[in-house]
């Protein structure tokens, strides 16, 4: 075969593949706009988690620099993404239950794309939750000072973070035994923040805790976001954010592929 037939035909393959993940992704975000429980939980319950602690915890908690609102809007958008998590592992999982997988495997199809399919899915729902989460503070009392510059880069980091959150979340459905154990298991993925700065300063914790706190991946994030929105000192958290969810990304989206593709061969 000639070396213009080769590159002929890895052009077809990759046509093909990126083909396979659009159709699939078309098909998640359709079961998404169906399915009202989904619905609910991406965007409902972010909005009552600001308003609750906007209005009910708000004037309890003291934060050096910002007002409660501007500190908090940051730990409320990671949480918004965060509560995605249950969503997107409970949909692997019913197509796992459901057999999708394993009539894919006897057609020409890519077969990662159910899974980009789902992330890509995910990680729509994640974006409109986070914008939502922002309209409703600005309405409750939200003022970012960011600078074009700065929301870029807080786009680019919250990219990062959503990316790997949905492909874990499909490895927690991929692992999971069952539809419930899936709900169950990706919970992890939602309470793992509350363990961080997202809702008060680690330094009014205990210090075994706030150790814990601060030297988690969730912390930085969370800072690095709090300050590019608001004009907090930056420090290095931008960087250690990404030192953290950039190889998470990586690695929990090879891990997957390589889960999901060894199930096949067995």
């Amino acid at each position: 075969m000639t070396a213009e037939a080769l590159a002929a035909q890895e052009r077809s393959a990759l046509a093909m593949a990126v083909g396979d993940c659009v159709e699939m992704s078309r098909r998640s975000v359709r079961h998404l706009t169906r399915n009202v429980d989904e619905v609910i939980q991406a965007f409902v319950v972010p909005i009552l988690l600001l308003l609750m602690f906007r209005y009910l915890f708000g004037g309890a908690i003291e934060v050096n620099g910002p007002t409660y609102v501007n500190y908090v809007i940051a730990g409320v958008i990671v949480l918004s993404v965060a509560f995605n998590s249950p969503s997107t592992a409970v949909a692997i999982a019913n197509d796992l239950q459901f057999g999708l997988f394993q009539r894919l495997r006897s057609m020409p199809v890519f077969q990662p794309a159910v899974l980009v399919g789902h992330v890509v899915a995910a990680s729509l729902r994640s974006v409109m939750a986070v914008a939502l989460a922002v309209g409703v503070g600005w309405l409750v009392g939200f003022r970012p000072t960011a600078s074009l510059g700065d929301w870029l880069a807080v786009l680019g980091l919250l990219l990062v973070f959503i990316l790997a959150m949905g492909w874990l979340a499909v490895l927690i459905g991929g692992v999971a035994g069952s539809v419930e154990g899936a709900g169950g298991l990706s919970f992890i993925l939602v309470m793992l923040p509350y363990a961080s700065s997202a809702l008060v300063p680690p330094s009014s914790m205990p210090s075994v805790l706030r150790a814990v706190v601060e030297n988690q991946p969730f912390t930085p994030l969370i800072d690095a976001t709090r300050a590019l929105l608001i004009g907090m000192p930056l420090g290095n958290s931008l960087w250690v954010a990404l030192a953290w969810w950039a190889p998470i990304l990586l690695i929990s989206m090879a891990v997957t592929i390589r889960y999901f593709s060894r199930r096949g061969s067995q």
